[in-house]
């Protein structure tokens, strides 16, 4: 089965990226990996590394429902965890998109929340237990 082995992500500001991602990638279990001047990287162990460019050439904001990105979903283990994502991500400068809640159009256990960079780059924090047997 192929997994996600790398994403990179286009950003206006670098430092701005590094504030925005820096503490959602590292309460999400991932640990500061290279830089230059054009890039940032976090890694899980020998799993996803997740990396951030700057573009150099002049560029507008990501604008969601467009052809392209549409969002990523980190899948965590509780309602909890979703939460606590959720208050890092804003504490570190995200927008709310979508409070954390219940999503029964998904499945009647799905739970999470949403939330978008300065770039207009968005995540999903989401929880959605198997049901019980």
């Amino acid at each position: 089965m192929a997994l996600l082995d790398h994403l990179g992500i286009t950003v206006d500001d670098l430092e701005r990226g590094r504030t925005q991602f820096h503490p959602v990638l590292t309460a999400l279990g991932y640990v500061s990996g290279g830089e230059d001047d054009h890039s940032i990287s976090w890694n899980n162990g020998d799993e996803t590394e997740i990396i951030l460019y700057v573009w150099d050439e002049d560029s507008e904001p990501h604008r969601h429902g467009r052809i392209g990105w549409q969002h990523i979903a980190f899948a965590v283990d509780s309602r909890d965890e979703v939460d606590r994502l959720h208050h890092i991500a804003k504490d570190a400068g995200w927008t709310v998109v979508r409070e954390p809640k219940e999503y029964p159009r998904y499945s009647a256990r799905y739970y999470a929340s949403f939330v978008e960079d300065a770039d207009g780059i968005r995540i999903e924090f989401m929880h959605n237990p198997p049901r019980e047997s």
